[in-house]
């Protein structure tokens, strides 16, 4: 059966990881594997990506085929029903872009969520309002009942990290904060509200002054990473800046590793917290006038 479009959950990735490794371990390919099972190989790829949901007859098959041993058996079979529930944002999926229903996957189990932007405040630090005035400018075929919506979706999105205990750590330059986002309550709300989250454990901003020497994201557009502590999940790299609501995925590979280095780097250059927080005073006074 067909799962409905919805994303796909953290515990029905592990499951699909599990799968894949005992086919490899059994020294299957795809096309082998699913001629064994009778398969159409698109069906066996397709399970392996977590585009389906988990029939318990079809994993019930692989097992067998695989010779998974009887403890392994019982915990897969066992997990199956918890891997095929929707994840907490099935409900909000109209407000969402198709590559960010995948992503849920990733960020409702993350440790830690690392983020870049060259001219705006961060999403996962935004405030309502000013999300809402970013979609206004940039993405002007939403009507405001679809903005609210998805400054809604954001709200959730900040709670439920918060209740996972991840860290968020954004780095950004100065004049992303003197960007005009909506009128100057607007602005002036967001500042406090950077400032107020610059002093909690499970936040890190840092800034990169104007003067500052170009660092390794510098021209790069808007950037996430998340780390999981799950050994059958990937970090992930998401890098936006493209046509409006299309973003680059990448879970494996040099892209990862490569840009996990420049995060590392224009961390390593820029301000030190308690600098950070300084300019955030003092961008936050001079918006007040």
């Amino acid at each position: 059966m067909a799962r409905e479009r919805s994303g796909r959950t953290a515990q029905h990735l592990v499951l699909v990881a599990r799968l894949r490794h005992l086919r490899e371990g059994a020294g299957l390919s795809v096309p082998q594997a699913a001629k064994l099972l009778g398969w159409h190989p698109s069906t066996l790829r397709r399970l392996e990506q977590a585009q389906t949901s988990l029939d318990v007859g079809q994993v019930s098959a692989l097992l067998d085929r695989y010779g998974a041993g009887a403890s392994e058996t019982d915990d897969i079979m066992g997990r199956l029903n918890a891997a095929n529930m929707p994840g907490w944002w099935h409900p909000w999926r109209d407000a969402m872009d198709p590559w960010l229903m995948d992503l849920m996957s990733v960020e409702s189990a993350a440790s830690i969520v690392r983020t870049w932007d060259p001219a705006l405040v961060p999403l996962l630090l935004r405030t309502p309002a000013y999300a809402m005035a970013v979609d206004a400018a940039l993405r002007p075929e939403l009507d405001p009942a679809a903005r609210r919506r998805r400054a809604d979706l954001l709200v959730m999105r900040q709670r439920r990290l918060r209740e996972q205990q991840a860290r968020v750590w954004a780095v950004l330059p100065v004049t992303a904060l003197r960007c005009r986002v909506g009128d100057g309550e607007v602005m002036r709300e967001q500042l406090a509200a950077l400032q107020e989250a610059a002093e909690r454990r499970d936040v890190m901003v840092q800034l990169h002054a104007e003067d500052a020497p170009p660092h390794p994201l510098t021209g790069v557009p808007a950037l996430s990473q998340y780390r999981v502590e799950i050994r059958e999940i990937a970090d992930h790299v998401v890098r936006e800046g493209g046509l409006p609501g299309t973003a680059e995925v990448w879970d494996s590979g040099p892209p990862v590793q490569e840009y996990q280095a420049m995060l590392d780097v224009s961390c390593v250059m820029a301000m030190r917290p308690d600098r950070t927080r300084e300019v955030l005073q003092d961008e936050y006074d001079r918006e007040r006038g």
